[in-house]
């Protein structure tokens, strides 16, 4: 396990916990209750902490390297259904982008997502998750393949933006996101969105337009990161910690400004402390919001999707 700074102290009880066991196991030294009591300490600092989680701490945890990225959601929530498919038919596949068919709970989805890599050569080989426009427009292929055969669809939103490269830009990326972002809106099928680690700029936008937005818990959303935020106003990444706050990027914030339409819960300590209880959480999120809509005709469908969003940023002077 890694440790983030501010789990330092959870990490010096875990150590003290480990060592007591081992010398209980190799002595005649009863420790019994020394190790209740440092398991109670540890009880009670996990709550202390992970209760009182500041914006920027949040941030460090949607990007815990042992944080679940979106093919191991995939394959949890699909239990081995699922097909991968690939290719824009038009550039190339774009490996920042995944995407294909799989059962959740019996049901047919349409699943895309954006993947990270969980080491440095698979980092490189899924450029981080920062797509190119041909994943965007990989990504709108397989929606409409879905609308085609009338399958619902999933996302799942784990992006530090889209790629910001000269090649990108040379190849359309700004229209990419905004033709999804058109398309999305008038999808004839139920579309699903889970923010599950950072939802950065328009990079989740161009998968994250849904019937239903969902936010783990130790997520954020926004259009830009703290330290991005923090390096245009004050030209420094030291305020990163202020600016997470200013910019009201958490899943609890998103809720009150009705920007998402529900948070799912976390493992105490964030999904990779206890990852079979969060791939359960997700599906039943993902399979309640389905139930809600699939009864829904086409028209209402389409509707209900465009007056949501045309109601956000309505204010009151």
């Amino acid at each position: 396990m890694e440790y983030l700074d501010f789990e330092l102290p959870i990490k010096e009880l875990e150590d003290q916990l480990d060592k007591c066991q081992i010398i209980g196991a190799e002595s005649n030294v009863d420790v019994t209750a020394t190790c209740k009591q440092i398991e109670k300490k540890l009880e009670e600092t996990k709550k202390k902490i992970y209760k009182n989680l500041t914006a920027w701490q949040r941030v460090q945890l949607s990007r815990h390297p042992n944080r679940p990225y979106t093919l191991e959601h995939i394959e949890n929530l699909t239990k081995g259904t699922f097909l991968e498919l690939f290719g824009d038919r038009s550039f190339k596949d774009d490996k920042a982008m995944v995407g294909g068919l799989g059962k959740i709970d019996g049901q047919s989805f349409m699943l895309i997502g954006q993947q990270k890599g969980i080491n440095t050569k698979m980092r490189q080989l899924r450029n981080f998750g920062m797509a190119n426009p041909e994943g965007y427009r990989k990504a709108l292929r397989l929606m409409k393949m879905a609308e085609k055969f009338n399958i619902p669809v999933v996302t799942l939103i784990d992006t530090p933006g889209a790629y910001p490269g000269l090649e990108a830009e040379e190849r359309g990326q700004g229209e990419a996101i905004a033709r999804n972002i058109l398309e999305m809106c008038r999808l004839k099928v139920p579309v699903i969105c889970v923010i599950i680690g950072e939802g950065a700029s328009g990079g989740a936008l161009g998968i994250g337009v849904g019937d239903r937005v969902l936010m783990m818990e130790n997520t954020w959303y926004s259009v830009i990161s703290p330290e991005s935020c923090s390096s245009i106003l004050w030209k420094s990444w030291e305020y990163k910690e202020q600016a997470a706050e200013a910019l009201k990027l958490t899943s609890a914030d998103m809720k009150k400004l009705k920007l998402v339409d529900d948070i799912i819960p976390e493992p105490l300590g964030g999904a990779h402390y206890d990852k079979a209880t969060t791939f359960k959480t997700v599906e039943q999120y993902i399979m309640k919001a389905f139930n809600e809509l699939k009864d829904l005709s086409t028209e209402e469908l389409v509707a209900q999707r465009m007056d949501k969003y045309s109601k956000m940023g309505e204010y009151k002077e």
